[in-house]
């Protein structure tokens, strides 16, 4: 006998009114949930999954609706339900934690009190014990000093405590369905181990059934019971997680899947039928390829150091509040004097844990902030000691360029795609006239396979691997000898993943540059990099070529970085 699901979707779409007309975001779907059961939606950008979580709690915006099917959980009809009746529903019965934990939170209002509002919302405590239930809720999500973290603002704890945060909200009320929307997004590999450990001990414990939203396969495969594949708003593929990977049955799946970096699988393998990721029209775009004469390395890295002083008295607010300044206290210290070099043509990566200091290590060898000790030796000249403010003006600053974490983010809204490859030349380069620019844009976009005829839209208008290629244009416009890649492909679907990682690959090789390539990814870090630095708390753990260190670590911290990444069954 068949057991009755606690959610049931059945030929669902749902549409969105546009000004080119009416879109179907879902098409026809169906897709059921079972009590205590973990159910992954895989699914590229635009696949629909989102939209599917949106319509079972009723939170799409004016412009969607259901324009057929039914969505019923635990017998109520969701399509038909009155505002009300969804509102009790929400947070009570159906909770959701979403993509961005800091978005999810209110800034100016502390997590404790907003845990209570939910409890109380839901007539899940009262007033006199909304605390004590708030305080309980961050302990159970394992949250250290809950008492204390039950005054902090949002801004004032990680990515991953925010995320513990968002964990406790929607779990406050004990919900019986619990949807997670990429909820390990941009965190680090051992948080996001943390994060998905904790979601499943907790739902489990409790008997209630999850819908993971995710782009991740591996985590699909680690974490779930039953995986529905999606794309462009249908669902093509279904089954038990072990055999969906094994042996995936749609064409799409297999796509997938042959783009999920893995163990024993190089860049080639992501993309076995493009060979070649930047087109040969786009080839004239570089005469000939720099040759790498000159001995030594790059760029030199010798006890680099970076100091932030602390607040004395504590925070901003514990200082309005005339709790007194006290001693300053000691500052703190996010790069702990460490040395490296790159070497011409090399992909150094750089990788670690949220917080270790990678980013901020990024940042002063791009020269956008200052170093407080050490030296930063670029081609045989210390730019460390040219003042951040300064460094703009300096003849090397064309030489060293970056390609920032996300795409979306790093572009002006009010940019076309063509102006902004085109600003680092108008500011540092050599090109006069308005054709003269142009046509080198259009060079720069064929070399990194954007189609000409989308540089004159706006990064709205693109998607985001679009987005993606323009700000790769604009960090090699200047034929840089040294590029920092800040989590490049974060933010990407694993095909589109596939073909960037290829295109930076290519262009490298084209080019004659020299890659950092900062990530918390090591899976993509085995693929790109020839050598390879481990960062945490500032300090460097181990270093070696990419094959030694992610092959066989001899640092007991890479070992837990290395076991903490989900994988897809071989």
């Amino acid at each position: 006998m068949t057991a009755v699901p606690l959610l049931e979707i059945r030929n669902l779409t749902v549409e969105f009114a546009t000004r080119r007309g009416t879109v179907q975001a879902v098409k026809s779907i169906d897709i059921g949930v079972a009590k205590g059961e973990t159910v992954a939606i895989v699914g590229e950008s635009g696949s629909g999954k989102s939209v599917t979580s949106y319509a079972v709690v009723r939170i799409l915006d004016r412009a969607g609706r259901v324009a057929e099917g039914s969505i019923s959980f635990s017998g109520v009809d969701l399509v038909a339900a009155d505002e009300t009746q969804m509102r009790d529903l929400r947070g009570r019965e159906i909770s959701m934690i979403f993509q961005n934990p800091r978005a999810a939170l209110n800034p100016i209002r502390k997590v404790g009190r907003q845990i209570e509002d939910v409890l109380l919302q839901h007539v899940q405590a009262t007033r006199a014990t909304a605390k004590d239930r708030a305080i309980e809720a961050l302990s159970k999500v394992k949250i250290a000093r809950p008492e204390e973290r039950y005054d902090a603002y949002p801004f004032e704890l990680s990515g991953g405590m925010c995320q513990r945060v968002v964990i406790a909200l929607a779990l406050a009320c004990q919900p019986q369905l619990l949807i997670a929307d990429e909820p390990t997004t941009g965190l680090d590999v051992t948080t996001q181990k943390a994060v998905m450990d904790l979601i499943v001990e907790l739902t489990r414990e409790r008997g209630m059934s999850t819908i993971l939203i995710t782009h991740d396969l591996g985590l699909a495969a680690a974490y779930c019971d039953k995986v529905v594949v999606m794309e462009k708003g249908k669902v093509v593929d279904t089954a038990l997680a072990s055999e969906i990977f094994r042996n995936p049955r749609h064409p799409y799946t297999r796509r997938l899947m042959q783009a999920t970096p893995r163990l024993g699988t190089s860049l080639a393998d992501l993309l076995p039928d493009a060979p070649q990721t930047v087109p040969a029209e786009a080839r004239t775009a570089v005469a000939e390829p720099k040759t790498v004469a000159k001995p030594g390395p790059l760029m030199q890295v010798e006890n680099l150091v970076k100091e932030y002083p602390r607040a004395a008295g504590g925070s901003i607010f514990a200082r309005l509040l005339g709790k007194g300044p006290g001693e300053p206290p000691a500052p703190f210290r996010a790069v702990d004097g460490i040395s490296f070099s790159i070497a011409r043509g090399e992909t150094l990566g750089l990788v670690g844990e949220s917080g270790c200091g990678k980013s901020t290590t990024s940042m002063m060898v791009t020269r956008l902030i200052d170093p407080s000790g050490g030296r930063i030796i670029f081609d045989d000249t210390d730019i460390g000691a040219i003042p951040a403010k300064q460094f703009a003006a300096s003849p090397h600053r064309r030489r060293i360029q970056m390609v920032f974490q996300d795409p979306t983010d790093s572009l002006n809204p009010r940019f076309t795609a063509e102006r902004a490859i085109a600003d680092p030349i108008m500011r540092m380069g050599a090109f006069k006239g308005r054709d003269a620019l142009r046509a080198r844009c259009e060079d720069l976009a064929r070399l990194v396979g954007l189609p000409v005829e989308l540089i004159d839209r706006f990064p709205h208008q693109l998607s985001g691997g679009q987005k993606a290629r323009v700000g790769i244009a604009r960090a090699i416009a200047l034929d840089p000898d040294l590029v920092i890649l800040d989590e490049p492909t974060a933010a990407l679907d694993v095909s589109v993943q596939a073909v960037v990682l290829n295109l930076l690959d290519e262009l490298k090789g084209r080019l004659g540059m020299s890659y950092l390539f900062v990530s918390h990814d090591l899976n993509v870090v085995r693929l790109l990099c020839d050598r390879v630095i481990v960062m945490k708390t500032g300090s460097i753990v181990e270093e070696g070529t990419a094959e030694e260190v992610l092959g066989d670590p001899k640092a007991q911290y890479t070992r837990e970085l290395l076991t903490a990444i989900p994988h897809p069954p071989l």
